[in-house]
């Protein structure tokens, strides 16, 4: 389904559902017991985002150290992917809910009830800040215990009462302190309004790094070869350009003759450098015109040539990368390669990569432009907060970092 069809879908069925839904759970308080006791079989909920699964990894981590807790996820099936790069929940935890059909995304959503149970979920964190459909899969889980972000007081998307635990999101803190936060809520001793009154320390937020063994180091080298024949692994600098971004924002691309003009500068310094065009094999296309539009034969269509399991492996073998703000830039902080991350609709301040990242940031008056306030819709139709950044000042940048790669050929 398309985004702004699920959104809709979000509005006009989710409001009236949360209303009833919440009076059916307060219903079912007063006649239930309530008490406090410490999680055991714990469900996150992060449907849409792939690049919150890794972003979420820090606080899962953290609750499994210090609670013990067996660790849950729910997550869109296109999306799955990405809870395997550092397999943080057990495969049999993870379930997933196909949304490329209607009657598919219906069937799945009334399974998740009788899942829940069998899985004995006893608290569910609800990771989102706008989705009204999240917030009755926890609402009706089972799970005593019930932890998520609150208006209070704000202005902010209506999304029922069924929280036991209501945590104050805070525009000031990344999204990842965001989420320890969450977990913090679900492991204090006593009831707080709001949660969560703690403090979010540095070692919190420290991510996972992927294993990456030296045979898939070599096999992702032959895969380069394959598409580029020439590829010498001793000498070629390999530098990766994700010209995409997911459909939720395509705000957040910078413009390809930006990304052409940004390869030829690379190229024409630094010939020893070979360029890959990444992306899903839907992308193919795209990058090709971009390709095309570079006009070298070091820049080449990398588009859909590995398995997204093999990405760590990519990561690993390759110099550093170019993105958008979007799902790479967090997939490449289980690595140690350095990334470069463009910004315009959204802060690197509260979304910015939790791994060796550079973000590149225009900082207009009107960016960032989405925010938990509008539920991340802009109006814009005119990036020009990305616009602004032109190809030289992204290549004075990495200039440094091109410098020493190639001084140590």
């Amino acid at each position: 389904m398309k985004v702004d069809t699920m959104r809709r879908i979000d509005y006009y069925a989710g409001v009236p559902l949360c209303f009833f839904g919440t009076l059916l759970v307060k219903l079912g308080r007063l006649l239930g017991r309530s008490g406090r006791r410490a999680p055991v079989n714990v469900l996150f909920i992060e449907l849409s985002e792939m690049g919150s699964a890794i972003l979420v990894d820090p606080a899962m981590r953290k609750l499994r150290r210090e609670a013990g807790a067996n660790l849950h996820f729910a997550i869109f099936k296109k999306n799955k992917a990405s809870l395997d790069l550092l397999k943080t929940v057990p495969e049999e935890n993870i379930y997933t809910i196909r949304e490329n059909s209607m009657l598919l995304f219906v069937l799945d959503t009334l399974k998740f009830f009788f899942w829940t149970r069998r899985k004995k979920i006893d608290a569910v964190i609800d990771l989102e800040l706008f989705s009204r459909f999240t917030a009755l899969l926890a609402g009706f889980s089972g799970a005593a215990a019930k932890v998520g972000f609150h208006a209070f007081f704000n202005e902010g998307l209506y999304r029922g009462g069924f929280l036991t635990h209501r945590v104050a999101y805070n525009p000031h803190i990344h999204i990842a302190a965001n989420f320890v936060a969450l977990v913090n809520a679900l492991m204090a001793a006593k009831e707080e309004i709001p949660y969560s009154k703690t403090k979010v320390a540095p070692g919190d937020l420290a991510l996972a790094k992927a294993t990456v063994a030296a045979g898939e180091k070599e096999a992702v080298r032959d895969i380069i070869r394959s598409a580029y024949p020439a590829f010498d692994a001793q000498k070629d600098k390999v530098v990766l350009i994700n010209p995409n971004a997911s459909e939720l924002l395509i705000q957040r691309r910078w413009p390809p003759a930006h990304y052409a003009g940004l390869i030829r500068m690379i190229l024409e310094k630094y010939p020893r450098t070979l360029i890959l065009l990444t992306g899903d094999p839907r992308e193919r296309e795209e990058a090709d015109e971009l390709k095309k539009q570079v006009g070298h034969d070091r820049c080449v269509n990398f588009a859909g040539k590995v398995r997204f399991a093999e990405l760590p492996a990519l990561y690993n073998v390759c110099e550093f990368m170019v993105t958008n703000d979007s799902g790479p830039g967090h997939f490449a902080a289980v690595t140690d390669m350095p990334t470069f991350v463009l910004f315009g609709p959204e802060t690197p301040a509260l979304y910015g990569s939790l791994g060796q990242t550079t973000p590149i940031f225009a900082g207009l008056a009107c960016s960032p432009c989405v925010s938990a306030s509008n539920h991340r819709k802009t109006a814009c139709r005119d990036n020009v907060c990305l616009q602004v950044i032109y190809p030289e000042d992204v290549f004075a940048v990495i200039a440094p970092h091109l410098e020493r790669i190639h001084a140590q050929s």
